[in-house]
């Protein structure tokens, strides 16, 4: 059994694009000031929660209940992020030959889980673990441990792991006793111990799997 575990964002899926669009929506919807935006934007930047909205309801005095907003916001970000055709159909060719195929990705269980359903990802993979639900994070080893065990397969018989994360994918794939991939882009760590291939798409990492198959 050959293992191919995969990030999320920034890696199966460009989260920015999606972000800033499903953000402005979502203040146009609720008529929220530019103020409330711009926090949004920030505040939200790099990952987003439940706890977010409570926090931005306090803030600027808003009449709707925080659950209603984050569902809000999940909703647009579902509806915002795509999957290119190319990752998707790579996706499918490596199983197709014979790979188990996982995503193990930081965030808000249902928030991931709503963009991998719209995306179309959900229904391409063995297994899917979300750091929202052990309540911790990459590169903790429990979350690929979790992720190998729901696509089938064991961590201790190796694989690779891929995404755009110096530490949390790279870092932790490593420290999961994988090989792995980095989609270059964010800045590398002193002292991080380099990834086995460096790429700029997941298209080229799929391509470097794929030839493991031949």
């Amino acid at each position: 059994m050959r293992l191919a575990l995969f990030d999320l964002d920034g890696t199966l899926v460009d989260r920015q694009s999606a972000f800033s669009d499903a953000v402005a929506d979502l203040c146009q919807a609720h008529r929220f000031d530019p103020k409330a935006e711009a926090w949004l934007l920030t505040e939200l930047a790099d990952r987003a929660n439940a706890a977010d909205f409570s926090r931005l309801r306090q803030r600027f005095t808003l009449p709707e209940p925080a659950t209603e907003l984050w569902q809000a916001y999940v909703d647009r970000m579902a509806a915002a992020v795509s999957c290119r055709a190319p990752v998707l159909e790579g996706l499918a060719r490596l199983r197709a030959t014979g790979w188990t195929v996982g995503i193990v990705t930081n965030g808000a269980s249902d928030i991931q889980r709503a963009k991998l359903a719209a995306t179309g990802l959900a229904e391409l993979v063995d297994g899917i673990a979300v750091s929202g639900d052990l309540e911790i994070r990459k590169p903790d080893l429990r979350l690929f441990e979790l992720a190998a065990s729901r696509s089938g397969a064991r961590l201790a018989d190796g694989g690779w792991m891929v995404g755009d994360n110096p530490a949390g994918d790279i870092g932790g794939g490593h420290q999961a006793g994988l090989r792995t991939i980095w989609l270059r882009g964010r800045p590398w760590p002193d002292g991080l111990p380099a990834a086995n291939h460096i790429v700029d798409d997941v298209t080229d990492a799929i391509t470097i799997l794929l030839t493991e198959t031949e």
